[in-house]
């Protein structure tokens, strides 16, 4: 009788265990579903954009283009390649005539959920964005957008593609149609992740490890900046705001605005995908995810990581590694 009543006893603890555990991982789910929020399948469109199947097509097309380069060596997918999560994994990217880039080349992938677009935030959208790089004489140095046109139109396939994608304009193949198109490829470009099924509602799509790793990120406060559907890309911040960098030479937004206030202030990078797009920050100083997480401690929360609490934060980013689509 008496064994009996131990194990009851016994039983009845293990129960209990099991309840507050499950109480737990209810209590960190809900913690995090209002802190972020599941990827999209789909990133909406602006109105003056509206997604095609034609446009999207054309989109893909024009972002593998390296006709769209002076020397015709360099395409969209030279610095933000598509099978490397939307980065080249190199501290700057190289143009046309081995030209070198001074800040990192940011990933491709998800980068529809941002505010606005650029290490400094110069391009209000996908649409500035793309078309950029094309006429920067570091980049892709094209000399004018009557000269990109002109290529383009001298391809038949080409100018049947664009009819396609802007059915009824007289004109279709402009320079504005071009950063359309490749705009509205790249909001097909979504990756899904295991903490997207977490997200919605299944606890058991992040292990023990991975949960610790994501309570750790919340009391640390690295979601005071990095939260949201896209865990970054909503906001502006400094960089050194409570220690500075140890690399600080560019002066970010303050080139755009010219406020003193912008100056070592850039653009929030999501962390969707970080564990593969080394090396880190905007000026690609930091190779390795361990030492970007330690820097960002001390520079940003004022805060001296353990080992520990170091590798908890990067079991929960490795979470964010997605699922690449089919191109």
């Amino acid at each position: 009788m008496k064994k009996a009543f131990s194990l009851i006893i016994a039983l009845s603890t293990i129960a209990l265990g099991s309840i507050a555990l499950a109480q737990s991982d209810l209590d960190l789910l809900n913690q995090a579903k209002a802190i972020f929020s599941p990827l999209p399948d789909k990133i909406t469109s602006p109105a003056d954009n509206q997604s095609t199947p034609e446009k999207v097509k054309l989109g893909k097309k024009l972002y593998f283009e390296k006709r769209l380069s002076i020397d015709n060596t360099i395409s969209c997918n030279s610095c933000h390649l598509l099978n490397k999560f939307g980065v080249d994994n190199q501290p700057v990217s190289t143009g046309v005539n081995g030209k070198k880039g001074n800040r990192n080349a940011p990933t491709v992938y998800n980068a529809g959920l941002h505010f606005s677009q650029f290490w400094d935030g110069r391009a209000k959208s996908l649409e500035e964005q793309a078309g950029g790089p094309i006429l920067n004489p570091v980049e892709m140095a094209m000399p004018s957008e009557a000269e990109v046109l002109k290529r383009l139109k001298s391809d038949p396939n080409y100018v049947n593609d664009f009819k396609l994608a802007f059915k009824g304009e007289k004109e279709p193949i402009t320079y504005k149609n071009i950063t359309k198109a490749i705009a509205a490829f790249e909001r097909t470009l979504v990756t899904p992740s295991k903490f997207d099924k977490y997200l919605k509602g299944d606890t058991k799509a992040l292990n023990d490890k991975e949960k610790e790793g994501l309570r750790t990120f919340i009391s640390k406060g690295c979601i005071s900046c990095h939260n949201g559907v896209a865990i970054g890309g909503q906001m502006f911040q400094k960089f050194g705001l409570i220690n500075p960098y140890q690399y600080q030479k560019d002066l970010g937004r303050f080139e755009v605005t010219k406020n003193e206030a912008d100056k070592f202030v850039f653009k929030v990078p999501s962390l969707r995908n970080v564990a593969k797009t080394y090396p880190y920050f905007h000026d690609g100083k930091v190779k390795d995810l361990k030492t970007a997480i330690k820097t960002m401690g001390k520079t940003q929360l004022g805060l001296n990581l353990t080992d520990k609490e170091i590798a908890s934060i990067e079991a929960f980013l490795n979470t964010l590694t997605g699922e690449l689509p089919k191109i």
